[in-house]
Order: structure tokens, then sequence, then C-alpha cells
């Protein structure tokens, strides 16, 4: 009988164990409520927080009176670029590349490519990739991840460089004249909107059509033009139908006026922007993934019949060297960062300009590698180093063009810290001709490939 009792009260103790094992107790509220400590200092921070936004609390003012818009090396750039409501940021820095060749070749005051022109094609292209795998991945279930994430990336604005590339490859530029902004093509959410419902609709289509075993590789293609006709013509309803030639006539800075001349969209790109697709490395610091190293992330691009992209992991060390060479050379370059982090709206880039630590009394840091590892921080957004400036030989600075319009930033510039570089960068492109001997060996390397949830797919 008492072996029974204490068997009851036995279990009874284990239950009660278990229930606050892990929990929140009134003691360990108690224990945390103590570093509030009530002090004049504290109450007065706690009071700014209470009206005003973290962000604007903890700048650093010692950090940032600091700052300066000189630059050693400086690009001769004209005008700023405005993605607006969109997520084209890579589209906006691709073309951003080629501008000052545009601008400087033929003496003019400012020139600015359509990119509703290649935005139009990106949202039509992603539109057919998403349907083609669908119908490749039929067979799986519906809720495995590889479907799971294909929902989750139906179409949208974001991109990579390898897409400007393929865009421009397949479609060739036009100027902004020959198929200027429109409402939707600046702000793209309604748009977005409707063509994801089309695009479920279509895999929802798709995945019935697989249940009947007369379905044939005819009925899905019907099914796959079908759906790219409406998906077409709501691009055309809200871009407008893009051009198939278009007259380039301009005045230079001494007031000469050209001929009328027609070109094609692939004519222009090839013998007046001269864009060379073989001529640049996608060069990825991934701290995550081996160095000196190609790679391929599944997916990771806009058409169905591209190549995924293909990038060298890199040190950040070798990715730094690389852009200041490429800047010295005359030459932009294209790059992917994470552009929230210790960013200040007045456009500096810069570490320790947001003091988070002294605010709150509370450690916040994330090694690189733990950053990417645990998804805080990834690629968001792509710009242009126009600039660096350099003391004793190394990077102090660099200057950056953005595309966020001329009311953000330095009259639409930013400025980047070296020590942020080596934490928030991880993509830069870079002309062949810069790469070392080793690089171009591992150039050559078979690339490994990663799946489309990898962390650098983010953009």
């Amino acid at each position: 009988m008492k072996v029974k009792y204490l068997l009851i009260i036995l279990l009874i103790s284990v239950n009660i164990f278990a229930q606050n094992d892990g929990a929140l107790t009134m003691e360990n509220l108690k224990q945390f409520e103590k570093v509030i400590t009530g002090s004049g200092e504290q109450k007065a921070i706690m009071n700014a927080l209470a009206k005003y936004r973290i962000k604007d609390l903890a700048v650093d003012r010692e950090t940032y009176i600091k700052q300066d818009e000189l630059f050693s090396k400086k690009l001769d750039v004209k005008g700023i670029t405005n993605q607006q409501s969109t997520g084209r940021c890579w589209l906006f820095a691709g073309l951003n590349i080629f501008r000052p060749r545009i601008i400087n070749e033929y003496k003019l005051e400012n020139f600015e490519f359509s990119h509703s022109y290649l935005s139009f094609y990106d949202k039509l292209e992603k539109a057919n990739l998403f349907i083609n795998q669908i119908i490749e991945w039929k067979d799986k279930d519906v809720e495995s991840r590889e479907i799971d994430w294909l929902l989750d990336n139906t179409t949208g604005d974001g991109g990579q460089w390898n897409m400007v590339m393929d865009l421009i490859d397949k479609y060739g530029l036009v100027p902004m004249y020959a198929m200027p902004e429109t409402y939707t093509s600046s702000h793209t959410g309604d748009l977005t909107y409707l063509m994801k419902k089309k695009l479920y609709q279509t895999a929802s289509k798709i995945f019935e059509a697989n249940k009947v075993k007369k379905t044939t590789t005819e009925d899905y293609e019907n099914i796959r033009l079908n759906a790219m006709q409406d998906i077409y013509k709501l691009l055309a309803m809200t871009f407008g139908i893009p051009p198939k030639n278009f007259v380039w006539k301009y005045e230079n800075e001494d007031g000469d006026v050209t001929i009328d001349k027609k070109y094609t969209p692939k004519s222009f790109a090839k013998k007046i922007v001269k864009v060379d697709i073989d001529n640049y490395v996608y060069i990825l610091s991934n701290p995550l993934e081996k160095y000196y190293q190609t790679y391929k992330i599944e997916y990771d691009r806009n058409m169905f019949e591209k190549e995924n992209m293909f990038v060298l992991n890199l040190p950040t060390s070798d990715m730094k060297k690389l852009a200041t060479t490429q800047i010295m050379d005359d030459t932009p370059v294209w790059f992917g960062c994470d552009v929230g982090k210790e960013y200040d709206s007045d456009g500096f880039m810069i570490r320790g300009i947001k003091d988070y630590e002294s605010l709150f009394g509370i450690n916040f840091d994330l090694s690189r590698k733990e950053q990417v590892l645990y998804n805080q921080s990834v690629p968001t957004h792509a710009m242009v180093f126009v600039g660096v400036d350099i003391k004793d030989g190394k990077p102090q600075k660099w200057l950056v063009e953005n595309s966020w319009g001329e009311d953000r930033g330095h009259d639409g510039y930013f400025t980047l810290g070296n020590d942020w570089f080596d934490k928030y960068m991880y993509a830069v492109i870079i002309e062949k001709k810069h790469l070392s001997k080793k690089m171009l060996k591992a150039l050559k390397t078979k690339p490994i490939i990663l799946p489309p949830w990898n962390a650098m797919w983010k953009f």
C-alpha cells in the first residue's frame, strides 16, 4: 500500500515539474523586473521610446558627425533613377552599369533606359517559368517543400544579375521614351496580386489534370498557353505593348542633334550599348559555403530556357579588392547587400551609426556567419559603386548610386563604410579581366548545386 501511495506522489511531482520546466514563473518575472532600475536615466529613455521611433533614438551622434562625402576616386556619372514602389533594384542597378557608357560616349546631359520594357518581359518569363515548373513537379505533393517554395515565389519584382543579362540577351534594350513608365509599372502591388491569382488557378488546373489518366502532354501545353495569354493581356493592359523598333534621336552637350535612325531593341543593345554578356562574373561571398568554389542555385533565373544563377564564392576581402580595382579602372560595380542594417536615412551605411546596445543596454551582436545561418541577414537590395575613398592604399568608404530617387540620401547617393562592407556585403559583379589566376582557376570548378531556399537566393 505504501509503495502505491509513494508511486502516486512521485507521478504528481513529476507532472508538476514537467509543467514548470521551460515555463515562465512568477519568480522569473520578479527577477526580470529588477533590470528596470527606475533611475532617472532609464526613465528618460523609456519616456523617449514611448513617443519616438527606436531607429531614430538609436542614432549615434558621434559616429554620424564624423561622416563626409569626399572620395579620392569618383566616376563620372549623371542622374539618379527611381524604382518607386517596386522591387526592381537589381534591374535598375544592372542598367545603371551601362548608363554612364551611353552618356559619356555620346556626350549626353543624361540618359535612362526603359525599365518597364524589361520589367514587362521579366514578369512574363517568370510566369512561364512557374507554370513549366508546376508541370514538371505535378507528381509531387502540393504540401511538399518544393511546391510550397514555388507557390511562395510565383512571380514578383525581385531578381538577380543573371536575370538582367538574360533579359538583355533575349529582348535587347530601349530608351525610356520608347516605353515610358506607367502607374502600374512603378507600383506593381495590384498587378502582382492578380498575376499570382492567375498562376495559382493554373497550378490547380495542372494538379487536377494530373489526376486524370488520359491527360496528355498536349493538354498541359494548352493549359500553359491559355494561362500565358491571360498573363500577357494583364501586362499589355497595364504596361503597354513593348516596341518592336524605335527611332533614336538625341541632342548632345554641344547642341548637335543626330539624324533619325531606327533600331530594334536587340540592335540597340548590340550596336549602341555594346553589351558583352560573357564579360562579367558574379562574385558571391557566402560564409556558409566553401570559398574558391563555383555554385549554381536551383531555379534562380527568370526564364525557362536559361541557366540558373552561376556564382564564384570568394572571401569578403577578395570581393573588396576586386571592387576597388574595377572602380579604379573607371568602371561601376553592381553589388548586392543587406541595405537595412545599420543604415541611416540620410544615406549612411556605417557600422555603429545605430547604437541599440547603448539605448537598451542589451548585446545584439551576431557574426557574419551566424547572421546568414539564422536568416538574420540576407541580400535585400542591389545598387552600384561609383566611387571609393582610399587612404594608405586601403579603401575607407564607398560612394553608392542608389535607385530610390534624388530625395533619398545625398541627392540619391549613399556612403557605405569599409567595415559595413565586411559585415553586410554579399555580391559584386566583376569584369573577368580583374580576376587573379587563382580566381580564374576556381571559376572552372564544377558548380555545386544549392537548393532554391538557400539564403543567397533572397533578393
